[in-house]
């Protein structure tokens, strides 16, 4: 088994929270060939799925803000944005945590490995991201209830990819991680969201802002705005949600390290045990 050193992208031991946050990104920085031409497509879909929405809640381009008078339409434009995101970085979480599992083990995952589809689960995973969708949905309909929701989920495309659960466990699992130690990981999954919600509102509107002070094209006008306003927050969630989908493939192997002594585990395993079986949950 190769040493993971103290530089490696996942070390093998419990991690503080900073460590979390920047073994986060240094997946993403290893993976970010696949992760983020992958989550264009799907940032891009979520902007034309909501685009109807905000014309019905008059929320315009590009803090797409509430109106008052409309609060009912501006209600399930933000529950519908809560649960594609969720869904999206559900999906993304399928590579990020196999790429998370290979790093934990001493090596990086190539893009031909994860986009080859033997053992990747993608279709429990699509019936996962669902799953995960609708109960963001109800979850932001209950309005304060969506940051309960969010935090909980985390560890359930994890816990199908890594763990090689039963599809129907998978969100089961994830709960179950989530509030151990305290509810810790719920916790830093929540910090990371807001975090990167920081980013993605100071990026997308800073883009939008300078390009209107520059002049470059009349912004005031719907139809220059949306699509600006459009690719803005399709390039900053095309880095954010795999960034978010990393952070919980890290945070779901950190977690089960600290509460379960997976690296113990992966330190006493017979050499030439396959990878597969060195991470599954054993049942």
């Amino acid at each position: 088994m190769p040493d993971v050193g103290p530089t490696a992208v996942l070390p093998r031991r419990p991690l503080t929270v900073g460590e979390l946050l920047d073994s986060a990104v240094l997946l993403l920085r290893g993976q970010a060939r696949l992760l983020i031409p992958l989550a264009v497509p799907l940032a891009l879909g979520e902007q034309l799925l909501l685009h109807p929405l905000r014309v019905l809640a008059d929320a315009r381009p590009p803090e797409y803000w509430l109106d008052a008078s409309r609060l009912g339409g501006y209600w399930v434009l933000l529950a519908v944005g809560a649960a594609t995101e969720a869904m999206i970085i559900a999906v993304l979480g399928n590579p990020a945590a196999r790429g998370a599992g290979a790093a934990l083990l001493g090596r990086r995952a190539g893009l031909r490995e994860l986009l080859r589809p033997a053992g990747a689960r993608w279709g429990a995973t699509a019936a996962v991201a669902l799953a995960v969708g609708l109960g963001m949905l109800l979850a932001a309909l209950l309005g304060p209830v969506w940051f309960l929701a969010y935090g909980l989920l985390g560890a359930a495309v994890p816990a199908l990819v890594v763990d090689r659960l039963p599809a129907y466990r998978a969100p089961l699992r994830a709960l179950g991680l989530a509030v151990r130690a305290g509810a810790r990981a719920a916790g830093i999954r929540l910090l990371g969201y807001v975090g990167w919600w920081l980013i993605r509102l100071g990026i997308g509107l800073g883009v939008f802002y300078g390009l209107m002070l520059l002049a470059v094209v009349d912004l005031t006008d719907p139809a220059w705005a949306v699509p600006v306003a459009t690719a803005a927050w399709v390039a900053v969630n095309a880095v954010a949600y795999p960034a978010l989908a990393c952070l919980d493939a890290v945070l779901h192997l950190e977690t089960r390290m600290r509460t379960e002594g997976l690296d113990i585990r992966l330190s006493r395993a017979p050499a030439g045990t396959p990878e597969p079986v060195l991470l599954a949950v054993r049942r």
